[in-house]
């Protein structure tokens, strides 16, 4: 599927209600969880030993965090949507976020989303996107939710 273009709010309010897109599929390794266990500084076991998570864990293996899985969200709208005469976005909130499946070290997980409300703030766009990230090994969801962008568009 190609990017949606938007430059304006008109842009934007002509999708409210559609499905906007859906991103490529982007593997979770266990070197990326093992990077992002760095950073965060949580190094569960479930996430990084992967003799203990073969031995203890009902699912066999290592998963990965919640939170990494959300992470990966800017990467993939940015596959999605690409916006022009931006002066600047700011990631506003996130509402009604559930992980309903783990994601296993190994598998793939892509970016669906549809565009619920778009707000006219005077001078700024609010736009609320409900979204789910799936895993391609099984169908289901991950993660899913509402993600609000505010975008400032530039004056002409």
């Amino acid at each position: 599927m190609e990017k949606l273009v938007i430059g304006s709010y008109e842009d934007f309010a002509q999708h409210v209600g559609q499905e906007l897109g859906r991103s490529d599929y982007v593997e979770v390794t266990q070197e990326r969880i093992n990077m992002f266990a760095d950073a965060t500084l949580d190094h569960q076991w479930i996430h990084v030993n992967e003799a203990r998570a073969k031995a203890e864990s009902p699912f066999g293996q290592t998963i990965a965090h919640g939170y990494l899985t959300l992470s990966l969200l800017p990467v993939m709208w940015d596959q999605i949507v690409e916006v022009h005469n931006l002066e600047r976005m700011m990631n506003y909130g996130m509402d009604r976020m559930r992980f309903s499946q783990p994601v296993l070290s190994g598998q793939s997980v892509r970016l669906v989303t549809r565009l619920e409300e778009v707000q006219n703030l005077r001078g700024a766009i609010k736009t609320s996107i409900k979204f789910h990230i799936e895993i391609k090994e099984t169908g289901k969801k991950a993660l899913e939710g509402v993600a609000t962008f505010v975008y400032y568009f530039r004056r002409q």
